[in-house]
């Protein structure tokens, strides 16, 4: 330090000798040019920061590990609408069902780009991709043409479903669960492997075995990848971290899995062209290899696309469902009068066949029961910045075009003036006084809205819905005898699962 001190002292000292400046005249210079950047710069009038803010590093430490509930916390004081320092980058929050829906959802083509994100983006080969792709008619037409093969392969219901391939996966993942006999056992594990199954026979047309090399190295993959990107955040927020040893081992490990991922998918995308069948096309790679010989749909696409494309569907399918799933049995355990309703409700309807899409109607509480879990414990609580396509107004403050946008999706779950004592897990706030389930209540977003809605909404209800269901009609689930109560907070990184945590599945 003392040597960059003086090296700036003998800089200063020649600068006034080459100009004949005295020191007094140069520093009266400076403070006038310090004063005149100050006066002109343009004012801004965007939302108050709370308190907590530090030179360089913003508001990060204020946020600490759990920055939803911090942010949720600050709602109280600040308001609905504020920005928090991120670094050297504002980002204004939206906090509510009111300011969340008016950006998402009334304006949502003006909120429905994304800021730059330098791991993120590195990770889905810049823009390449559908999720952090910029807005513009390049991913309109991505996006588009997503969806409507998605739905040709099965998401959607009646003729033509995927509900087969589900209701087959969740029959494997109860064998499986089965093989425990009732021991205490963390099945996270075999939740991931079917939940990455069913997106599988999409994406590559085949499912593996639970015990396959290759299919375990990619689901761990998706799942590191999440993980480690949540644990570089920083280099997105100070790009040049990325090239300080130790500092960016988790932006370096998040790179690798994502690697990992890719070469799958082109090793997938190799085989398919080989055996690509023009007038049947089987899976998505070979929706997207047709689609790259046309240009009908999608301008410019090509095999690179293709790639990134597909890694968005594991990255946007595989935890999320994985983890709501997961959620779903540490509270049945939790609550074993709640467990035992929906049990009920499975005999009385279902009986001993498998359970079927057509029986969700008619389960009213099973269904209460998984849309309260994703209300008290959003597995994305912090959706994806978005940035308005042009400098626009929210409330009375004025939103420059690009400002990084940070809706709070869990302050809309936990919003006391919606859903009274918040952190107490009641399925029966989504029936109605006739027993009918309220499918989209105000303040419920659990796949956000809007131009970015999730991609995969309508495939997650469906696996969401037959693994649940299956489960809890063949197993009674419980906390290990003399274990710790399993802890309901969640673990903040790009997804928010629980802790690890056992149980035991008890056949019925």
């Amino acid at each position: 330090m003392a040597v960059i001190v003086g090296w700036i002292a003998e800089s200063v000292q020649e600068i006034l000798q080459i100009s004949g400046l005295t020191l007094q005249s140069f520093l009266v210079f400076c403070t006038a040019f310090i004063v005149a950047c100050f006066l002109l710069k343009p004012r801004r009038n965007l939302p108050p920061y709370p308190a907590g803010r530090v030179p360089v590093l913003g508001h990060l430490l204020a946020l600490g590990r759990a920055p939803h509930l911090k942010l949720t916390a600050w709602r109280r004081q600040y308001g609905d609408v504020f920005t928090v320092r991120m670094g050297m980058e504002d980002v204004v929050v939206l906090n509510g069902y009111a300011a969340v829906k008016d950006a998402l959802v009334d304006r949502s083509e003006l909120f429905a780009s994304r800021p730059p994100n330098y791991l993120a983006d590195a990770m889905v080969g810049f823009g390449k991709d559908i999720a952090f792709a910029r807005w513009g008619t390049e991913f309109r037409q991505r996006k588009r043409f997503a969806t409507a093969v998605l739905k040709n392969l099965g998401m959607k219901g009646g003729t033509g479903s995927i509900e087969e391939k589900i209701r087959e996966e969740a029959s494997c993942l109860r064998n499986r669960i089965a093989e425990y006999n009732g021991n205490p056992s963390d099945i996270a594990h075999d939740i991931r492997v079917a939940a990455a199954n069913v997106i599988c026979s999409m994406v590559m047309g085949k499912r593996y075995d639970y015990r396959d090399e290759t299919f375990r190295e990619l689901s761990e993959a998706v799942e590191m990848a999440q993980f480690e990107s949540g644990a570089g955040q920083i280099i997105s927020v100070f790009p040049f971290l990325r090239f300080v040893p130790v500092v960016n081992r988790a932006g370096i490990n998040a790179l690798q899995e994502a690697f990992k991922i890719q070469n799958v998918l082109k090793g997938e995308i190799s085989r398919h062209r080989e055996n690509l069948d023009r007038e049947n096309p089987r899976d998505f790679l070979d929706f997207c290899l047709l689609e790259v010989e046309k240009q009908e749909k999608v301008e410019g696409l090509t095999e690179v696309h293709v790639v990134y494309m597909a890694e968005d569907l594991f990255f946007a399918g595989l935890s999320t469902t994985t983890d709501t799933l997961r959620w779903s049995l540490l509270y049945m355990t939790l609550n074993p009068n709640i467990q035992n309703k929906v049990q009920q409700e499975l005999d009385a309807v279902v009986g001993e066949s498998l359970p079927t899409l057509s029986h969700r109607s008619q389960l009213p509480y099973v269904n209460a029961c998984l849309l309260e879990v994703m209300r008290i414990r959003p597995v994305v609580p912090l959706t994806i910045q978005h940035a308005p396509t042009e400098t626009l107004k929210v409330r009375e403050y004025d939103i420059p075009k690009g400002t990084q946008v940070l809706p709070n999706l869990y302050s809309l779950h936990m919003d006391p003036a919606y859903w009274p004592d918040p952190d107490r897990f009641d399925p029966g706030r989504f029936l109605d006084a006739e027993g009918n389930v309220v499918n989209n209540p105000d303040s419920f977003m659990p796949f956000s809205g809007g131009r970015r809605v999730c991609l995969g909404e309508q495939l997650a209800r469906m696996e969401l819905f037959l693994f649940f269901s299956t489960l809890l009609q063949s197993f009674t689930f419980r906390t290990p005898e003399d274990a710790p109560r399993p802890t309901t907070d969640g673990v903040f990184g790009i997804t928010l699962p629980p802790h690890p945590f056992k149980l035991c599945a008890i056949p019925r």
